[in-house]
């Protein structure tokens, strides 16, 4: 018999009979029920955190993957009515011009362990907020006074965009790179100290002193290589299988357990007179000799992107060497020279007049087959001929590498520490995508035996053939005439340098040549506002611990919310169930006393007790 009875707001009962049972059934019904209801409970307390968990774990990766593609599409005006906006300007400063960029970025999340979402500010027309003017700042340097007016047309540019009642709170950098390297200490200080003097009197930016210097190579380097593992997302956290991680010894930490993270990307970047690589060293290295250790300082730089010093998820230990004279177009100058300076060396000592004139001229393996070409110094003219052999023209460049057979070194004998070829990734900018996709057509994923077999067919072919396939747009849109020409030396430079200068085994498989990340050109500058505002989070998260002490439940997703409110409604359920348990127990005992009372009273006897079990 199942029996709900209640006291209030007016006494009532409600008994059901079961009718045709079989005793056992009766006598643990209330067993029955009460294990059943638990047992649906549990289940359904289960299927809650089960079917929840997947269907917002997937809605979170999804999220994250979602972010990348977001990276591509994000062209949308900044809103600058968003009072929650924060941001960020800096000057790259270089020596053929001046260049304004415009960051911005939303609160920071609260989670010590994240970066700031840094993106460039959009205008109206949703176009990058960049500026640039002519000539760089070094042409001031015999007139320093004059810099603060040649630089507040980008600053007056920047405070047209950044909503005036941020300006106060908005970091200004100004930092200068290759002109004002070469320039002498003292110019360089006259022309810092005028933009220091000059820009508070007429903008409100946030501008102190350490907010204007000449930056070095390795700083540009490790900038370019903080903005490119940003925009690719190699600095968030990550517990998918999927993902490639690394392991890393933390600098500065060796008696600590090692921590796994994601892996960074290096960058190869070959311009016009340099060449530069940049990746990170995620073990302790070890150095052949104690000058090679002195060398290594210089190339090595340890730094913390995160905003607490005293966490190690965000060290990083980044190996950083530029080499002048490596770049495609000043390699082939230093060519070229040696061509010239030999040629006419062996013309004198074997009386010849190879490559004086046009019906004699050097054949040059590194141009393509009957392409002509003239090289003049000292009022001197030699004329080159092609004859398209890649292999040999590799073999002639091979030794401008400067190689030496001291252990872990690349060009010029500079010290390189070791990389893991198994578990890295790289990639390359400027000449090696050039040199792969302009002419050959095969930038993206590197393959070094299909690119060895198209820059021979290249070579190869016949200059007339080309130019017809020049005319007849068969070539990448802005590759010219001068790209033709030098495909050949460029290809065999490019091979060169990545296999034989860095030490790449030709089945390397992961270099990625690229112009661009997500269809965006990333700039040194990006990394560089991301290391000089690591600290800006901390002012959130103050913020965000100040109003109140149990903000950290607010952190709480909206998943674990779910929980909570599944487990308190069984609670309530089993509560209620509980409840009316007792009420029928209670009801039962008084039915079955009044039941006693009234035979006693109708046989006119006085009731008596009834003896309790034994």
């Amino acid at each position: 018999r199942i029996s709900i009875s209640c006291l209030l707001p007016a006494s009532w009962h409600f008994s059901i009979s079961p009718v045709g049972c079989p005793r056992i059934l009766n006598t643990t019904l209330r067993q029955i029920v009460v294990i059943g209801i638990l047992a649906a409970a549990v289940s359904l307390l289960y299927y809650s955190l089960v079917v929840i968990r997947n269907k917002y774990g997937r809605a979170y990766r999804d999220k994250r993957f979602h972010r990348y593609l977001a990276r591509v599409t994000d062209t949308e005006a900044t809103d600058t009515n968003n009072p929650n906006l924060n941001y960020g300007i800096v000057v790259d400063c270089g020596s053929s011009g001046s260049r304004i960029f415009v960051y911005c970025w939303p609160r920071h999340n609260g989670n010590p362990h994240d970066l700031l979402d840094i993106k460039q500010m959009r205008d109206k027309n949703r176009k990058p907020v960049v500026m640039k003017i002519k000539p760089g700042i070094s042409e001031f340097a015999s007139s320093p006074e004059k810099v603060s007016d040649y630089i507040s047309p980008l600053l007056s540019f920047a405070a047209e965009h950044v909503p005036r009642a941020k300006h106060k709170e908005t970091p200004l950098y100004i930092l200068c790179t290759a002109g004002m390297r070469i320039l002498p200490e003292s110019q360089q200080k006259a022309i810092l100290e005028d933009l220091l003097t000059d820009i508070p009197v007429h903008f409100d930016f946030l501008f102190s002193d350490s907010h204007a210097e000449v930056i070095s190579g390795k700083q540009e380097g490790v900038y370019a290589w903080i903005g490119i593992n940003f925009v690719l997302g190699r600095f968030e956290h990550t517990d998918d299988e999927d993902e490639a991680i690394v392991e890393v010894h933390v600098p500065g930490s060796e008696n600590k357990e090692a921590i796994f993270r994601k892996r960074t990307v290096g960058i190869l970047d070959m311009g016009g007179v340099s060449t530069q690589i940049a990746y990170e060293v995620p073990k302790t290295v070890s150095f052949a000799s104690s000058q090679q250790e002195e060398v290594a300082k210089n190339l090595l730089a340890e730094f913390n992107l995160g905003c607490d010093a005293h966490q190690t998820e965000h060290v990083y230990r980044v190996y950083v060497a530029t080499f002048l004279g490596f770049g495609g177009n000043a390699a082939r100058q230093r060519y070229e020279d040696s061509l010239f300076t030999s040629t006419v060396l062996k013309n004198r000592l074997l009386g010849k007049q190879t490559g004086m004139t046009s019906d004699s001229p050097y054949l040059d393996p590194c141009l393509p087959l009957d392409a002509q070409d003239e090289i003049q110094q000292n009022g001197q003219t030699m004329y080159l001929r092609g004859t398209g052999d890649f292999n040999l023209c590799r073999e002639i460049i091979q030794p401008f590498m400067n190689k030496t057979n001291e252990t872990q070194t690349s060009l010029n004998g500079v010290y390189q520490p070791a990389v893991h070829f198994q578990n890295s990734e790289f990639y390359g900018f400027s000449e090696f995508y050039y040199c792969t996709e302009d002419v050959l057509r095969m930038g993206g994923d590197y393959n070094a035996a299909k690119f060895t077999k198209a820059a021979k067919d290249y070579c190869a072919t016949k200059w007339s053939v080309l130019r017809e396939r020049f005319d007849h747009g068969l070539y990448a849109s802005h590759a010219d005439l001068h790209r033709l020409k030098y495909q050949c030396f460029k290809s065999a430079w490019m091979y060169e340098v990545f296999h034989s200068g860095f030490s790449f085994p030709v089945s390397y498989s992961n270099l990625k040549t690229a112009l661009q990340v997500y269809d965006k050109e990333v700039q040194w500058t990006l990394g560089a506002i991301l290391y000089r505002t690591r600290f800006l989070p901390l002012r959130d998260i103050q913020q965000e611990n100040f109003r109140g002490s149990h903000s950290h439940w607010r952190s709480f997703s909206f998943v674990y919310n779910h929980y909570l409110f599944f487990v308190c409604f069984l609670v309530v359920l089993l509560s209620i169930l509980l409840y009316l348990l007792r009420l029928r127990r209670i009801h039962r005992r008084m039915l079955r006393n009044s039941s006693s009372t009234s035979l006693w009273m109708e046989e006119g006897l006085p009731p008596q007790k009834i003896a309790g079990p034994l």
